[in-house]
């Protein structure tokens, strides 16, 4: 008797587990009814018509795809590898599932491919001081790709940029360069400023005669007052020098 009935039971089971569908807050269910579209369904309990309906799920969630290193030549011939990742998610449940293949690798492919075209429209150092403006230009331009397919870019990153052996020594001496340039500079700024200091202070002391008397006695001080037994001070008059130079 049971063994009558157990196709029977095989059969119930399997239209109830054809008939029913439970999906997710972050699904959305593509209904397919012999072939055409049908609608878009979900959260929760779903039901189909068995043998009529096909559902395909679809997720709904933000998706981090990473672009592998592409071979890129920049504007002015060097080579690089680039390598970035992508942040994007469906927005539109039909158009991923009708209007493309498999949208996860269209979106894979058209990245790589855009992010060769974008970076090899700038010269190494624009590549290496504007990667935000690299970025926004990438996602811009994915953005308009993907559209259509239902796929929305919310970000792009351009991750690591690898350079040859050749070009990282050549860029370490450039910089080494540049810090010695500002060095010698700042030491010339303060040697013109010193200079400056200086001229002002002989314009003073040669308009005023106590100053440059007075000077001459503070100098006195100094070397008289020094431990230098070997230094012998004559101090003489500055009236006395300057009337021998009249002479």
């Amino acid at each position: 008797m049971s063994m009558t009935f157990l196709p029977f039971i095989i059969f119930a089971g399997f239209i109830l587990f054809s008939t029913f569908k439970i999906l997710n807050e972050y699904e959305r269910g593509v209904i397919l009814r012999l072939g055409k579209f049908s609608g878009v369904r979900g959260p929760g309990l779903i039901i189909l018509i068995p043998g009529l309906e096909k559902m395909i799920k679809v997720d709904l969630r933000l998706v981090t795809m990473d672009i592998p290193s592409q071979d890129i030549i920049s504007k002015d011939n060097v080579t690089l590898k680039v390598n970035g990742v992508v942040y994007f998610k469906v927005s539109n449940p039909e158009r991923a599932i009708i209007s493309v293949e498999n949208y996860y690798h269209a979106t894979a492919q058209i990245a790589q491919t855009t992010l060769r075209s974008v970076v090899g429209q700038y010269e190494l150092d624009e590549i290496l001081a504007h990667r935000d403006e690299i970025n926004s230009k990438l996602q811009t331009i994915l953005d308009e790709l993907t559209g259509p397919w239902g796929i929305k870019i919310t970000n792009v990153e351009v991750k690591a940029i690898d350079l040859p052996v050749e070009m990282q020594r050549a860029m370490a001496k450039q910089a080494e360069a540049e810090r010695e340039k500002r060095a010698k500079i700042i030491s010339a700024e303060g040697e013109f400023m010193a200079a400056q200091k200086i001229s002002e202070a002989a314009r003073v002391l040669s308009g005023e005669k106590d100053a440059i008397t007075l000077r001459f006695l503070d100098t006195m001080r100094e070397v008289a007052g020094s431990n230098n037994s070997s230094t012998t001070f004559f101090p003489i008059p500055v009236d006395f020098l300057s009337k021998l130079m009249n002479r």
